[in-house]
């Protein structure tokens, strides 16, 4: 198995160099050179499997066993699922006959990114060592010095899965006041001297277009070795593919014994922003596991769902005939939880943050996918097609801020895929709705969101369907959102509740941070250089750029 770029070229990587590269060259992300089909009897021999289980095996049909042995894949997965606290890593909770949410948030930071980012931290350490270990006694050592950017989760549980690695240095960039309160004091009291947090003024777009900036740098991303941890590194993808199968077979498990799994559609609900969680469940689905549908659900930020409608990917919404500048970033009651909107970005401030992004960087990975599907010619031939027309699209939208997309390739969309866009006010009552139901649940706003895409997508489903809901991150991680949504209750108390022991006292630690005063990728190259190279130890504080 080799990867490439999904905007063409001759390179084609190992797992490794995948993982550790992270972005190509040529600003593509890299995909495998096939998709694998599934074992002939899959689903009675992987039935029982613990998640571990599951992760070697879904794991192992996109690593080569002389890149990673089956035993040492093993350890790899143990010891990145050993932090989490539910024996089965990622439950599945029966909230009515149709209705089901996959938990997600039961890693070390709380949010559903910890199950992809414990296994690449331990991936990067794995392969340094093997690496480092190869060279001469007096040899200098190989490196990695790991970029990403966040919008409130990315960036804990990345710092979480490489706090402490040797050789690695980790930059997460993060926007200044538009992260909840909770998420930044999981970053930024970590105080490992590999670990530096940046807080830039701007939005995560700002933030992720730095990122970008960096890795296509090749000057600067060879002097430094950089990495990635965001969702544009293969990893993570391929850990997130795993816990659709679980939900499958947990599913199946709980249904009623005269209910045959076989006879019924399983769709899959996904709060989605990057669009890396759900494309996780597209790969399920295309190696062979059966998914009716898999459901995009968007807050306001809804770039996706106007794809889904019109065909049109577009940052600005231009049915509106307004450049989407006024109005659109009027702040939503409660939205301190993480606010990404600014004047003059575009994004709108919405009570579920971590979705409030103008670009999905993953999307770009399905629609290699639906180019090549309707391109002409043999598998060669389709595959130089697809990456010229993902870079002409590619490079629209970076220009003009849209692309029209043909026909053909929405409706191959169409095919796997459905689109909701849900509002503040409908996240508020869908949690109200859900505390007060039959299994009173109590939901984080993006989890919010996926539920009321749910329902409204149910609604022209047909009888035999029954959905999944992704739930992506722990309700304490959001608590303005959730009170406000629950203050009328009086049998509510958020402490009591909602807020886990973990999370006690975590505003009052000590912090570090850096801050850079202005979107300027020239800044962060400062930080970086600045930091790199001298010991981490040292660093101490907060500074400023």
């Amino acid at each position: 198995m080799r990867y490439f770029s999904t905007r063409g070229g001759s390179e084609r990587l190992s797992f490794e160099e995948t993982v550790l590269t992270g972005l190509a060259p040529n600003g593509g992300l890299y995909i495998p050179e096939y998709i694998p089909t599934l074992p002939e009897n899959w689903r009675s021999d992987w039935k029982n499997y613990s998640f571990v289980d599951l992760s070697v095996a879904v794991l192992s049909l996109y690593i080569l066993k002389d890149e990673i042995s089956e035993s040492e894949l093993r350890q790899l997965v143990e010891k990145s699922y050993k932090t989490f606290r539910h024996p089965d890593v990622t439950p599945l909770t029966k909230l009515d006959d149709k209705t089901f949410v996959l938990e997600l948030f039961h890693g070390p930071t709380f949010a559903f990114k910890d199950v992809a980012l414990q296994l690449l931290g331990n991936l990067f350490e794995f392969f340094l060592i093997r690496r480092n270990a190869a060279k001469a006694a007096d040899a200098e050592l190989e490196k990695l010095t790991v970029v990403g950017a966040t919008s409130g989760d990315t960036g804990s549980a990345a710092i979480y899965g490489l706090r402490g690695k040797a050789n690695v240095s980790i930059f997460i960039l993060h926007p200044k006041g538009r992260v909840s309160p909770i998420q930044e004091a999981q970053m930024t009291t970590v105080t490992d001297a590999n670990v530096h947090n940046v807080a830039v003024k701007g939005t995560f777009d700002d933030c992720q277009d730095i990122v970008k900036s960096l890795f296509a740098d090749r000057e600067f991303n060879s002097t430094h070795r950089l990495a990635a941890v965001n969702s544009i590194n293969w990893a993570r993808i391929l850990a997130q593919t795993v816990y659709y199968f679980l939900a499958y077979f947990q599913l199946q498990s709980q249904l009623p014994t005269d209910i045959n799994i076989d006879d019924l559609g399983v769709e899959f609900v996904v709060p989605t922003g990057n669009f890396g969680d759900i494309l996780a469940g597209y790969y399920a689905k295309r190696m062979g596991l059966p998914v009716s549908k898999l459901v995009v659900a968007t807050n306001e930020n809804d770039i996706l769902a106007r794809f889904w409608k019109s065909g049109s990917y577009e940052k600005v919404d231009s049915s509106t005939g307004h450049d989407g500048s006024s109005g659109a970033t009027a702040p939503a009651d409660g939205s301190s939880d993480g606010k990404q909107g600014t004047a003059t970005s575009g994004v709108k401030e919405t009570l579920s943050p971590a979705m409030d992004i103008m670009v999905s960087s993953n999307f770009e990975r399905l629609l290699w996918y639906l180019a090549f599907e309707n391109a002409s010619g043999i598998r060669e031939e389709k595959e130089i097609e697809a990456g010229k027309l993902l870079s002409s699209w590619m490079s629209s939208l970076k220009e003009d801020g849209r692309v029209k997309l043909p026909i053909n390739i929405l409706l191959s969309a169409r095919k796997d895929f459905a689109a909701e866009r849900i509002s503040d006010e409908q996240t508020l009552t869908t949690i109200q709705s859900f505390f007060n139901g039959v299994v009173s649940y109590i939901a984080d706003p993006h989890t919010a969101v996926g539920l009321a895409a749910a329902r409204a997508v149910a609604k022209q489903n047909p009888e035999d369907v029954y959905q999944v809901v992704l739930s992506t991150a722990h309700p304490a991680k959001f608590s303005e959102a959730v009170s406000r949504a629950l203050k009328d209750y009086d049998r509510f108390n958020f402490d009591r509740d909602v807020l886990p022991q973990e999370f006690r006292g975590l505003l009052e630690k000590e912090k570090r941070v850096i801050d850079v005063e202005s979107p300027d990728v020239d800044l962060v190259k400062a930080v970086i250089e600045k930091t790199v190279g001298h010991q981490a130890g040292k660093l101490a504080g907060s500074g400023s750029i």
